[in-house]
């Protein structure tokens, strides 16, 4: 405690002007070292969490919170300033080399990438942010500093976290480091406000870290229900895809690496095609999607698997997809199949859904929020193929099943707009500034 009471002593006398803090901030520095929002998710490390300060970064521009994503140049020559949309400036951060660099050799970059965060406030007058929001534990340490520098409240979002990884370990991938959890840690005990994904997140962040409950709020993600509608259909989406209009097509879309679990899809399809031989001409497996993290070291063992279980003659490989081609992918599929060890949301599930798709999960993390179990799609305890197996086949024998529960997915899909999760995250905001507020005034009481 005492250590947090030095903390705010610091913070308040490094910045007495922050004592005047609006109810609601009107500018926020947003960062995100890892994965740059302007990057295709499904690529590298670039994924759902990309889509998510993307598509919340807009929408708080649009009920006038301005927004300053700072990320880490990937690349030589970039400017050091994008505007990405009104109100919404994406700020690169030279930090160690561009290419070629690991998440996990990130956290050596930290210091460099910090001392460019600072650079950039440096050229502003006292005050200029109101608030901090880090996105992962490596954006949450320069968060940390920055808003205990600047003197304003640090909301953070874990997105995903060392511990609940680590107990949910795919065979033979790798374990998340100690670091990371000291890391986690140490930002969870910093931020004012923490953001969780779902229920379950909160719980797992007072469980594994002894987080205050009270800090913790819950915001489910959004899905951009414009770019992600039925739109014109199923057969339509196939025919622009040059897909077979009868044939069953249980998609993986993701990145490829064992926590998402590409090879328990393909390993059922096996299952399915050993019971019932009739089906391989009539079943076709799209793999949607990039190598990343530990999916590098063996960049064609997906492919290899498929020629080992016989089914590499139904399964076909594609790379990652701009979002509105990703969609036509949702809509040509007839289930969404994500069997992942661990998922802080699944914002694939949503997006399928509100294309018009049902989702076969993995019932993990928030995919049982994501996904309402036999109506708009199911969920399956544990990664036995067998038992992906039997819904495949379920999809195969009943062709009304896929329609059906896609009308129902995309209604529930409704109900997960990016409007109510910008709305919720400015109210946290508000929340974050509050409690800040209160503790600068009792230590200058």
């Amino acid at each position: 405690m005492s250590q947090y009471v030095s903390r705010l002593q610091r913070r308040s006398q490094a910045a007495p002007h922050r004592l005047r803090l609006h109810r609601r901030p009107r500018r926020v520095a947003m960062l995100s070292v890892h994965t740059s929002p302007l990057h295709q998710p499904g690529t590298g490390d670039a994924g759902g969490m990309n889509v998510y300060i993307v598509e919340l970064a807009q929408r708080l521009a649009a009920i006038n919170i301005e927004v300053e994503i700072f990320t880490r140049a990937t690349t030589g020559g970039l400017p050091p300033t994008v505007e990405m949309a009104p109100g919404v400036l994406v700020r690169h951060i030279d930090a160690g080399p561009y290419e070629g660099l690991n998440k996990e050799d990130l956290p050596a970059q930290l210091c460099a990438f910090t001392h460019g965060v600072m650079q950039a406030w440096a050229g502003h007058r006292p005050g200029y942010y109101d608030l901090v929001h880090s996105h992962y534990w490596l954006s949450g340490h320069v968060g940390w500093l920055a808003a205990q520098r600047w003197g304003t409240p640090l909301v953070h979002a874990m997105h995903t976290m060392a511990k609940v990884k680590n107990a949910n370990l795919a065979d033979g991938d790798t374990p998340e480091p100690a670091a990371r959890v000291i890391g986690e840690t140490q930002i969870v005990a910093a931020a004012d406000r923490l953001i969780a994904n779902t229920a379950e997140e909160r719980e797992e962040l007072v469980r594994h870290y002894a987080a205050d409950p009270a800090k913790v709020a819950v915001v489910h993600p959004g899905v951009n229900l414009e770019r992600f509608r039925p739109a014109d259909g199923r057969a339509a989406a196939r025919a622009r895809l040059g897909l077979p209009q009868d044939a069953l097509i249980p998609l993986f879309a993701g990145r490829i690496q064992p926590l998402k679990a590409p090879d328990i899809l393909l390993r059922a399809v096996a299952v399915l095609l050993d019971q019932r031989p009739d089906l391989r001409s009539r079943i076709l497996v799209p793999v949607v999607g990039g190598l990343s993290g530990s999916g590098l070291a063996k960049p064609e063992g997906l492919q290899k698997l498929a020629s080992r279980l016989g089914i590499a003659d139904v399964v076909r490989f594609h790379p990652p997809v701009g979002q509105e081609q990703l969609a036509d992918w949702f809509r040509a599929a007839s289930v969404l199949v994500m069997p992942s060890y661990s998922e802080s949301f699944g914002l694939v599930a949503i997006e399928a859904q509100a294309a018009g798709t049902p989702v076969l999960a993995a019932a993990v993390g928030g995919l049982p929020v994501a996904v309402a179990d036999e109506r708009t799609g199911f969920l399956v305890r544990g990664h036995d193929p067998a038992a992906y197996a039997r819904v495949l086949r379920d999809f195969a024998d009943n062709a009304a099943l896929t329609p059906r529960m896609g009308e129902a997915a995309a209604r529930h899909a409704q109900s997960f707009g990016w409007d109510t999760a910008a709305a919720a995250t400015a109210d946290v905001y508000a929340a974050a500034a509050q409690s800040y507020r209160r503790h600068v005034r009792s230590h200058h009481g």
